[in-house]
């Protein structure tokens, strides 16, 4: 096979279906995790969620005999760094959503591979070109459109999804840092350890009875999560992950009509518009970066390690 050569089309299909479908439960978690937070403090919710998730890693790793290798990192600093980076950015996530509708959170939050693409020049020593750089400057001022600074009453929030926003790049560069170092089980049992370290260390001293009714949300969350991750990981065997990458854009309308069937919330126009100029930065973005790589005889294929 060609190095540039793609999967078969029905296998293409079924990563796209795979994420799209990935996509919808982690809208369904979303939406239980905002009414968690609007109960209980966040960081209570993100160590409870963190428990449910990384000991499922762990546990999955031990089963298949693999946890003691995977623990075994040629950069464990690095690896710490890029748990601490995940758990950040769930952190401010929540945060945020007990600021701001579900909606508005992701028209936000589609401003995170333009971050990416900027902290990648300094961080990987990537170059950009110059369309990538007015993909860049249009991005924020999508967002911008959406934030609306001056124009509306200031909200917490908005500062706590910026920082989901670049706390997630940072992470997404890490990521690519270690690609080359360390194996995708490492990765994850990091994430694991680290995730469940420091959400406890924060988590436990604000901790309340969450009751049968929020234990019940609370399994929900966990269940979604790792059904998510599970499928977004079956897409990755399907189909690069240059091909399945604008289709995470999806997270807005998915946010928009869920904010709305749960919560009566909708956007409002302008913030919809700029939402949708962000999406299309990050699309142009991802179509520049998939067309050098391809230009360059890099294997798509290689993304998905």
């Amino acid at each position: 096979m060609s190095v540039l050569q793609v999967p078969a089309d029905a296998n293409v299909a079924k990563g796209i279906s795979l994420t799209l479908a990935a996509i919808l439960v982690f809208g369904v978690q979303d939406v239980m995790v905002k009414i968690m937070v609007n109960d209980y403090p966040f960081t209570q919710v993100v160590m409870v969620r963190f428990w449910g998730v990384g000991v499922f890693i762990l546990a999955w790793l031990w089963r298949e005999g693999t946890l003691r290798t995977a623990l075994k990192s040629k950069k464990p600093l690095l690896q710490i760094t890029r748990g601490t980076l995940l758990v950040t950015d769930i952190w401010c996530f929540s945060a945020a959503l007990t600021f701001l509708p579900l909606a508005d959170t992701q028209a936000i939050f589609m401003l995170f591979p333009i971050v990416t693409t900027m902290l990648a020049i300094p961080l990987l020593g990537e170059q950009v070109g110059l369309i990538r750089w007015v993909a860049i400057v249009v991005g924020f001022i999508g967002t911008m459109i959406v934030i609306r600074p001056g124009f509306q009453e200031f909200n917490m929030g908005v500062i706590f999804q910026l920082g989901a926003v670049f706390s997630f790049a940072g992470y997404t560069i890490v990521t690519r840092m270690l690609a080359s170092h360390d194996r995708t089980s490492t990765s994850m049992a990091y994430m694991a350890l680290v995730g469940i370290v420091l959400s406890t260390a924060v988590g436990i001293t604000t901790f309340e009875n969450f009751g049968p009714k929020g234990w019940l949300m609370i399994g929900g969350i966990i269940i979604t999560a790792n059904i998510a991750h599970t499928l977004f990981t079956m897409s990755l065997r399907e189909a690069p992950a240059s091909i399945l990458q604008p289709f995470n854009f999806m997270m807005l309308p998915v946010a928009i009509v869920f904010s709305f069937i749960a919560f009566g919330d909708l956007i409002d126009g302008i913030s919809l518009i700029g939402a949708l100029i962000t999406v299309g930065a990050g699309l142009t973005v991802w179509w520049r970066e998939r067309k050098k790589k391809i230009r360059t005889g890099a294997s798509i294929r290689g993304e998905i390690r």
